[in-house]
């Protein structure tokens, strides 16, 4: 088995746009200002959600583990959104959307979030499950009920649904990632 490194790096508007849109009062969106509020309001919608009525908020506390990648999913039906509770920093590893049945392994990267912004990933954007980096983290998650249903019935060690792709890389691709923070 082959172990590749990835440097985790800070999270931008830059860095992550290949993978989803960073939610920070920071982003590049125009401001949309509030008629009852004024110019005490300062409104943005940084990207598009896609969702439908099956989506449920679950609050996820992460605990340490191994800072090493074996498996990678991707959702076709919304756009899966982290948001950190209490300033909480996660660090995520991610792939661009790709036709194929694998992530392209080479395209992907480390990121960190300090706590002050949330991830709103593209559909088919392909993901490992946030890594806590300071104690346990908190982090609110946008995620269809079929999907959470989905990833509880493994199947091989992979996990398949109508919104869900959860596939072992280790095991596929004889390699997993590690990551440097």
């Amino acid at each position: 088995m082959q172990t590749r490194r990835l440097r985790a790096e800070p999270a931008t508007l830059a860095n992550i746009a290949p993978f989803g849109t960073l939610l920070s009062p920071m982003s590049d969106a125009p401001v949309i200002r509030s008629a009852f509020y004024g110019d005490t309001v300062a409104i943005r919608k940084p990207g598009r959600f896609v969702g439908d009525d099956t989506l449920e908020i679950s609050v996820a506390s992460i605990e340490a583990r191994p800072l090493r990648v074996s498996w990678m999913e991707r959702h076709f039906l919304h756009t899966q959104t982290f948001f950190p509770l209490g300033g909480s920093a996660f660090a995520m590893v991610l792939a661009p959307p790709c036709e194929g049945e694998m992530p392209d392994l080479d395209a992907a990267r480390a990121l960190v979030f300090d706590g002050s912004a949330g991830l709103m990933l593209h559909l088919g954007t392909w993901h490992e499950f946030p890594f806590a980096l300071r104690g346990i983290a908190q982090v609110c998650i946008l995620i269809r009920r079929d999907t959470a249903r989905d990833l509880a019935h493994v199947q091989g060690n992979e996990a398949r649904g109508p919104d869900l792709d959860k596939k072992d890389i280790v095991a596929r691709a004889g390699v997993a990632i590690e990551l440097v923070v």
